[in-house]
């Protein structure tokens, strides 16, 4: 008679649970300049209609639909930042989902134009080893500064727990490398 026995069990490290720690999505003012074009459009068909005789409000589909399409893709974009790893679901029909691992974001860059500072706005670029998604860019963020402090420390708190450094190869602490002679 042949009995199997069961492996013995080895118990992996307690994996902490993961937080969220902000979820956020691009503000509309984004899209000003486009919005901008639909309402020029909108008022050209509003303004043709005494000279077409009602037909130009059939126009009027085109830029309300562009308007509304745009909104709503840039209402369901929603940024989650956990405590390990950085989540951006996006789509109307079709849903995506991208997955950056914190330990994995190399840089991040925070810039804030005139326009988007002055409505408390700004755009976060995270520059990544991620494969699929070397560059990720959260545009028109609301409180950009403070996200961008909880990505840095979510950051560092991750690849201490991975135990994950990063190495800068071929490059030397006076500059660039000499060319050969």
């Amino acid at each position: 008679m042949l009995t199997l026995m069961p492996a013995p069990e080895s118990n992996p490290p307690p994996r902490p649970p993961e937080t969220k720690l902000w979820t956020g999505h691009s503000s509309q003012w984004v899209h000003f300049w486009y919005y901008s074009v639909c309402v020029i459009l909108a008022l050209a068909a509003l303004g043709g209609i005494p000279f077409t005789g009602g037909l130009s409000a059939i126009g009027l589909i085109l830029p309300l639909g562009l308007w509304i399409s745009r909104w709503w893709y840039t209402r369901t974009t929603v940024f989650e930042l956990t405590s390990q790893r950085l989540r951006i679901r996006s789509g109307i029909i079709n849903r995506r989902l991208d997955e950056v691992e914190l330990y994995r974001v190399k840089d991040y860059e925070l810039v804030q134009p005139l326009m988007l500072r002055l409505l408390g706005l700004g755009n976060l670029t995270l520059v990544s080893s991620d494969a699929t998604t070397p560059k990720v860019y959260l545009r028109a963020i609301a409180n950009a500064e403070e996200v961008r402090e909880l990505l840095r420390n979510a950051v560092q708190s991750e690849r201490d727990r991975k135990r994950v450094r990063e190495v800068d190869v071929g490059a030397h602490e006076d500059g660039p490398e000499a060319p050969p002679v």
